[in-house]
């Protein structure tokens, strides 16, 4: 009988190969490939039979740390157990690997969420009337722009590397978007940091910041990608109106080590 076997994984090469398995879901984990991005990620892997059927990703550029889960839920277990033990993280995968994350941590409640993906004959682009490239000389205003609102993982490093657009009212910015990674190397840009102050959205700011972000990823001729929660119609449409598709489902989440 054969048995599994869990190793740290350390080349590039091998880890694209797996990962471009299905790289509209991998997106972000293949992003975190870019150097820069390489040296802050713990890979670990585990085979069946010689061949790599399970990865996990730790990302400690975020606080919590990012934790990406792909291949076979038994893999991932084992992973989870021998090898990737961090205290708390937030977590990305598929609803069947579910069980075998409960098996080390406790997961709270889950988001469901949609990766959507923009193929470039797609995109049809509004007008970004009053939209303005954001530098690093705005990551307190952004900062500030993203603790009014759930689920944004913002970084100023993001910023530094990335691209972003705003809006501005009376001097205050009011409405920006911008990007999670910009992966030149592996061609991969995942948009994200969408975010309005409540007494300013239903005036198209939102849109117009997120299409400026989007065609200049786009001319770079990176594959652009987006999370959004499956029940948040509003920014479904937005994203469907610059001409995203939806991908696959998946759920992520917040997760405690279990004290074993």
């Amino acid at each position: 009988m054969e048995t599994w076997r869990v190793r740290r994984l350390t080349d590039p090469v091998e880890i694209a190969a797996f990962l471009e398995q299905d790289r509209w879901y991998a997106a972000y984990a293949i992003g975190d490939l870019e150097p820069g991005f390489f040296e802050r990620c713990h890979w670990f892997g585990a085979d069946l039979k010689g061949q790599l059927r399970s990865l996990a990703l730790l990302f400690e550029g975020l606080d919590p740390p990012a934790l990406f889960l792909a291949g076979e839920p038994v893999g991932i277990a084992l992973i989870l157990g021998a090898a990737l033990r961090p205290e708390r993280v937030m977590f990305t995968c598929h609803e069947s690997h579910l069980p075998a994350l409960k098996t080390h941590y406790l997961t709270g409640d889950t988001e469901h969420m949609l990766r959507m993906r923009l193929p470039a004959p797609d995109f049809r682009p509004v007008s970004t009337f009053g939209v303005e490239r954001l530098g690093p000389s705005y990551a307190g205003e952004l900062a500030r722009l993203y603790e009014s609102a759930q689920g944004n993982a913002f970084s100023p490093y993001q910023l530094a590397k990335g691209v972003f657009y705003g809006v501005k009212h009376r001097g205050r910015l009011v409405s920006a978007a911008g990007t999670h990674i910009v992966a030149r190397t592996v061609g991969v840009a995942a948009v994200g940091n969408v975010c309005t102050y409540p007494e300013y959205r239903g005036q198209g700011y939102a849109t117009r910041c997120t299409s400026a972000v989007c065609a200049e990823l786009l001319a770079m001729g990176l594959d652009v990608v987006l999370n959004v929660a499956h029940d948040n119609a509003d920014a479904i449409h937005i994203y469907e109106k610059l001409g995203f598709r939806v991908y696959c489902p998946f759920v992520e989440g917040i997760a405690v080590r279990k004290n074993q």
